[in-house]
């Protein structure tokens, strides 16, 4: 795993955590931040994942 997964990996976890406390409250603003920091800890990780199978193939 290279930093870019993990990084990504942990966004993703703390946007889902702030998402569903956004629900349970009724605090739509932190719901939608939380959503956007999921997305963008997803496309971090995808970045990551992409840069290890391109290593693995050279």
């Amino acid at each position: 795993m290279n930093k870019d997964q993990v990084k990504g990996r942990i966004e993703e976890v703390k946007g889902k955590v702030k998402e569903v406390a956004g629900n349970v409250v009724g605090n739509k603003s932190l719901e939608a931040e939380g959503l956007s920091q999921k997305v963008v800890g997803k496309i971090q990780a995808g970045f990551g994942d992409a840069k290890d199978d391109l290593k693995s193939k050279l």
